[in-house]
């Protein structure tokens, strides 16, 4: 199993290499650190410039990797590899290695520009999910677990749709081959209160049957997971925001986030302005985003 981690030069970029590490401790693989270098135009007779931009680019490249390489010594235990290429777009040079590789998952870091400790989805990333043909991890803001971490909880958006259960099966058989807990979470928005007392009172009346349905769709599906031999809890995050709602649930070091895409619609059409979209980018754990 390879772990093919998007790294660049210059950059904060460790908290992908610090998942990476903890991905494959989890569940035995190697690491495989890329940097994508710009491509320079075809050489124009007579000119030298594209030549000395090749050069650069070779050797900003090479001193990545080797960059990488230096990070990657802190986590013995695990093998790993880096290198680089060029490429005229970041996303489309990483999926072309996934497929070189046979990436079993793809691991990038937030955008420098997010907020510390929280998933940022920076615009490579964007095309990336919105193309992807393998999973893709996303690692918060100065992500920075104990050097032996391991994943030992897989907490999974649960919508209770077709796509979602269809994942169920996939992540209840990696959860019992890393030995990792699972638990379902569901968010159930509450709509802000009227001032009238009667619509008020409505409200709380749809709210409670929401709540009731979501519980039994999560109970539905602990009852099928344990047919299978696995145990599972479960979570309602409650609030009248997203924020709100998922700061309510609890994380801890080792847990990971999975969300789901649609099976109707592609990633591109569904992942932006879905509550996908929403779940991560409120996320204070690693995300993994299935397409």
């Amino acid at each position: 199993m390879t772990y093919l981690v998007g790294y660049s030069p210059h950059k904060d970029d460790a908290c992908a290499l610090a998942l990476a590490c903890q991905f494959a401790r989890s569940e035995a693989g190697t690491v495989h650190a890329l940097t994508v270098v710009p491509r320079g135009w075809e050489a124009v007779d007579g000119s030298a410039t594209d030549g000395e931009f090749e050069q650069w680019a070779a050797e900003e490249g090479e001193a990545s990797a080797v960059e990488a390489l230096e990070q990657l010594a802190a986590y013995p235990d695990i093998t790993s590899t880096a290198t680089w290429v060029t490429g005229r777009s970041v996303p489309a040079a990483m999926l072309h290695q996934a497929t070189a590789l046979d990436a079993s998952l793809i691991i990038v870091g937030s955008g420098l520009d997010g907020p510390e400790g929280v998933v940022t989805v920076a615009s490579k990333t964007g095309r990336l999910l919105h193309s992807s043909h393998v999973p893709v991890a996303i690692a918060p803001r100065g992500y920075n677990p104990p050097a032996d971490a391991r994943i030992t909880r897989v907490t999974l958006a649960f919508r209770d749709d077709d796509a979602t259960w269809r994942l169920l099966d996939e992540v209840a058989g990696i959860c019992q081959r890393v030995g990792a807990e699972l638990r379902l979470l569901t968010v159930a928005l509450k709509q802000r209160m009227m001032v009238s007392s009667g619509v008020r009172r409505n409200e709380e009346l749809v709210y409670a049957k929401l709540l009731e349905q979501v519980g039994a769709a999560q109970a539905e599906a602990v009852e099928h997971l344990a047919g299978l031999g696995v145990q599972a809890s479960t979570e309602v995050a409650r609030g009248t925001s997203w924020p709100d709602a998922l700061a309510t649930v609890p994380f801890d070091v080792g847990d990971v986030l999975i969300v789901g895409s649609s099976s109707t619609h592609r990633l591109a059409h569904v992942f932006l302005g879905s509550s996908a979209t929403k779940i991560v980018r409120n996320a204070r754990v690693p995300v993994v985003v299935v397409p």
